[in-house]
């Protein structure tokens, strides 16, 4: 199994900047795609960014040029800078990796979800 923690959310005025990061850990053998995810109330859980092993990234529509993501492959993290949050941004982020492990096979792992408020 595979446990993301999650850290950095919180509340934030419009046009703030806030980090999440993710920190993956378990019996891994290799992680490949990692990224974000977020859920608003009443609403579907969207990808906002995801990254490769390789380092490519893709980016929803309504957040390209405001949100960064980043990995670490060495310590199995990743990482979400965003900035110029509005507050459509308001949703619980979640980590989501695509790993292998010693016990399992190739599958996606969630983390518990950090909550993201952006209001004045």
């Amino acid at each position: 199994q595979v446990q993301l923690v999650e850290s950095g959310g919180g509340l934030v005025q419009p046009g703030g900047s806030l980090r999440l990061s993710c920190a993956a850990s378990g019996r891994i053998i290799s992680i490949y795609a990692m990224g974000w995810y977020r859920q608003a109330p009443g609403k579907q859980r969207e990808l906002v960014a995801a990254i490769t092993s390789g380092g490519s990234t893709n980016y929803s529509d309504s957040v390209k040029g405001r949100f960064t993501i980043s990995r670490d492959n060495a310590k199995n993290t990743v990482s979400l800078q965003m900035n110029s949050l509005k507050p459509e941004d308001t949703a619980v982020y979640y980590c989501n990796v695509e790993a292998r492990t010693l016990v399992a096979d190739r599958g996606y792992y969630w983390g518990q979800g950090t909550q993201v408020t952006v209001s004045s």
